[in-house]
């Protein structure tokens, strides 16, 4: 069993009846996920949901939620996953924005489209924050502490 956990954040992305999505690749395979990705040393929960869904998606979204903490173990590789979920409106598409390397598309799904796409999500997370999201609750960003500053201190009084 690997000794390392993997922290990662998701951003639900929801605009008229449709999901933000991005088909990548993983393990040689193609999957759909939420723009998603680890925690960097130094940065917030928040930063790292902005920074993520840019990178993936080339959208600039607002963190408008929080909708809780999921933990999954990979069949594959057996690794656990603590993701903190987001959810965000999309503020504008950046022209030109180069994505990750391994993004192959960014896509709106409804619903419909995802759950017949079940097969290539890249886990059980991708469906369970989205049921999280349609059936609430939705908690306010507040919720999440930040003891960071924006100069990467460790937030103790100078």
């Amino acid at each position: 069993m690997p000794d390392q956990i993997h922290l990662t954040v998701a951003t639900i992305i929801h605009r008229d009846g449709k999901f933000l999505m991005v088909r990548e690749r993983d393990a040689g395979e193609d999957v759909i996920n939420q723009p998603a990705g680890h925690v960097e040393p130094g940065e917030t929960l928040q930063q790292a949901a902005l920074r993520e869904t840019l990178e993936e998606t080339g959208w600039r979204v607002k963190l408008t939620g929080f909708l809780g903490i999921s933990t999954y173990r990979s069949a594959r590789n057996g690794a656990t996953y603590y993701r903190v979920s987001f959810v965000a409106e999309p503020v504008e598409q950046v022209p030109g924005a180069t994505l990750d390397g391994d993004i192959i598309a960014v896509e709106w799904f409804d619903l419909a489209a995802l759950r017949a796409e079940a097969h290539r999500l890249r886990s059980p997370l991708v469906m369970s924050v989205i049921d999280n999201f349609l059936s609430g609750p939705l908690y306010p960003l507040s919720v999440v502490s930040n003891l960071i500053d924006q100069d990467g201190g460790d937030g103790a009084a100078p």
